[in-house]
Order: structure tokens, then C-alpha cells, then sequence
């Protein structure tokens, strides 16, 4: 090869396919098919599974081995945030003490490509005999685990990713997306929430969204930015200076929220007089001023910043008395966006 000449060719730059780019096609290819095969083989026994899971006083107890152990533990922990309380047990562990963490009031969701896996039917006998409910996934309904179990639910395969037909690929992927399935189905029928979802995700941006209200992270008492109305307007000024939030509230008599004077204000104020000392602030603030509850999610406030494009907001008792005052920069800082 001469030493001018490229050892890859750039991406799509010749109409033959990366050998690469050809495998991994074939291989998404395949885990389409097997997930599309998933939704006619549906049946009573998924409804029943749904049944008992609900009906469950206790947890959905997750288990599986090897790869399929990983793929129970991903979809314990998805049932977890959507509402059905759930974890994983390994197995082999459970024969070994675990299978204390099991009572009759749970339900057992083991999983087993084969259905005959020493480590989960093992727990068969067991299980039957405290009256624990079996939900099985594999894929041969023929099974031994298939059999044994209260409700089936097949997630075979025609053949996997591999090429060799022996790594778990395809098979892992059906029973992930049957996981997934089966936990939006429990979701939807336990109306469960966006908010009840954030509540198991505070630490999240989403819970952080959802659970964060105004009254957590408004500014209050001798924070709070505030004039009495008939003020000069050198005292609203002073008073923005101080406390550093772009506005102030302007009051009256009875500490009711009259109107604000902001930053934009005082641009405008600029251009319309040349002489500011005699101004008050009731001359040039705006009335009645965007006002907010406290009890509003902040996710709220920030929709109502960027759609009246400013940067503060004054918050406000229902007798119109203004408790505090909220920056995008407390917004910002909080996560919130």
C-alpha cells in the first residue's frame, strides 16, 4: 500500500457497506423481529400476571440467573419507579438464606430463557409450599419453570443475535421489552402520577421539576424587596440595589401588592425623562405586576419568566400580600432548569 493511501475510507464514501455496519444491522434486524413477535403471543396469561401483581400486598420478587438475572434486576428496578414496589433476589443466594426476604404476601417474578435453570427451579418447592404466587418468563412454555407458574409469560425467541445462536442477545432483549410491558401496564392501571414517578427520582431533574414548589426556594423576610407606595423613585432603586433581584414591590397602606418596579422599568424610565429626582415610584412602575402563589411548582414560574420574558417574579398570600420574591437564578441554581 503506498503511503498516500487511506487504511478506512471516510463514512458512505463507497456503496460497499462496512462489514461492521453490516453485522450490527442484522443483529437490530433480528431484535426487531423478536420484539414485533412478542405482541401476537400476548394472551389471558399476561392479563393474569397483571392480576396478581396488583392484587400483591407485598413486593414483586425479581429473580433470574446469569443474563437473565441482569435483565430481572433491570426490570425490578423499573417496576420500583412506576409504582410497584419490587426487587431482585439472586437465585442461587436464595437458596442459601435469601429466600427469607420472600413471604407469602409477594409475588415472585422469575425469569429463565430455558424455563429449566437449576438455580430458579429449585425455588419451585419452595415457593409453593408458603403459598408465594410464580409469574414465569421463558422462553418455552413447555417448561418446567412455564408449567409451575400461576401465569406464563412467553418471551421466546426464532433464533438469537448471534451468529453462533448461543449468546444471549435477542432473547435478553424480548424479555426486557416484556418487562418493560408489563410495567407501563401496572402503571396505567394504577393511574400512577408524574408526580407520584418524581417522588421515587428526588434527586433527579425530574423530581426536582415535579416536587420543588415556589415556597422552597423564594426569597422572604428581610429578603423580600419592598417599598411603600408615593416612595421616590431613588428609594425603589435603593432598594433593588440592596437586595439584588432586578425588582422591587410596591406596597400600599395595608401591605397589599400594588404593582413592581424592575430593571426594565428603569430602562424606561430612562428614555421617557430626563430628570429622575422628582419622580415617584408610582409614576413609572408597572401595575398590577406579575404576581404567583406559593404553593405553584417551580416548574410553573419558570414557564411564566420566559413567556412574559422577564427574570422575577413577586409571591403573594390570597389576601394579595406579597411573602417573597423568586429569581430565575434561584430556578437555575436549584435545577429546576
Amino acid at each position: 500500500m503506498n503511503s498516500d493511501e487511506s487504511t478506512t475510507a471516510p463514512d458512505d464514501a463507497t456503496p460497499v457497506a462496512s462489514p461492521l455496519r453490516e453485522s450490527a444491522r442484522r443483529t437490530l434486524k433480528v431484535e426487531e423481529q423478536a420484539i414485533a413477535a412478542l405482541f401476537e403471543r400476548l394472551d389471558s396469561h399476561f392479563d393474569r400476571a397483571c392480576e396478581l401483581i396488583l392484587a400483591c400486598q407485598g413486593r414483586v420478587v425479581v429473580t433470574g440467573m446469569g443474563k437473565s438475572g441482569h435483565i430481572a434486576g433491570k426490570i425490578a428496578a423499573t417496576l420500583a419507579s412506576t409504582g410497584t414496589p419490587a426487587f431482585f433476589v439472586h437465585p442461587g443466594e436464595a437458596s442459601h438464606g435469601d429466600l427469607g426476604m420472600i413471604t407469602r404476601g409477594d409475588v415472585v417474578l422469575a425469569l429463565s430463557n430455558s424455563g429449566e435453570t437449576a438455580e430458579v427451579t429449585a425455588l419451585l418447592p419452595l415457593l409453593k409450599r408458603i403459598g408465594t404466587p410464580l409469574i414465569s418468563m421463558t422462553g418455552r412454555p413447555d417448561s418446567t419453570l412455564a408449567r409451575h407458574a400461576d401465569a406464563h409469560l412467553d418471551a421466546g425467541v426464532e433464533r438469537e443475535a448471534c451468529p453462533l445462536d448461543l449468546a444471549p442477545t435477542a432473547s435478553t432483549t424480548a424479555s426486557l421489552a416484556l418487562g418493560d410491558a408489563l410495567a407501563v401496564a401496572l402503571l396505567e392501571a394504577r393511574g400512577f402520577t408524574a408526580e407520584e414517578f418524581a417522588l421515587s427520582h428526588p434527586g433527579g431533574s425530574l423530581g426536582k421539576r415535579l416536587l420543588l414548589r415556589v415556597s422552597d426556594l423564594m426569597h422572604q423576610g428581610e429578603r423580600l424587596p419592598r417599598v411603600p407606595l408615593g416612595s421616590p423613585l431613588r428609594d425603589a432603586l435603593l432598594e433593588i440595589t440592596r437586595q439584588g433581584l432586578g425588582f422591587t414591590c410596591v406596597v400600599d397602606e395595608h401591605n397589599r401588592l400594588i404593582g413592581v418596579y424592575t430593571d426594565g422599568d428603569l430602562r424606561r424610565t430612562l428614555d421617557q425623562y430626563q430628570d429622575l429626582s422628582q419622580l415617584k415610584v408610582d409614576d413609572v412602575m408597572t401595575r398590577p405586576g406579575k404576581r404567583i402563589a406559593p404553593d405553584m411548582l417551580a416548574a410553573e414560574a419558570v414557564r411564566i419568566m420566559e413567556d412574559s420574558l422577564i427574570t422575577a417574579l413577586a409571591v403573594v398570600d390570597e389576601a394579595g400580600h406579597p411573602i417573597g420574591a423568586l429569581h430565575m437564578h434561584d430556578l437555575l441554581r436549584s435545577g429546576v432548569i
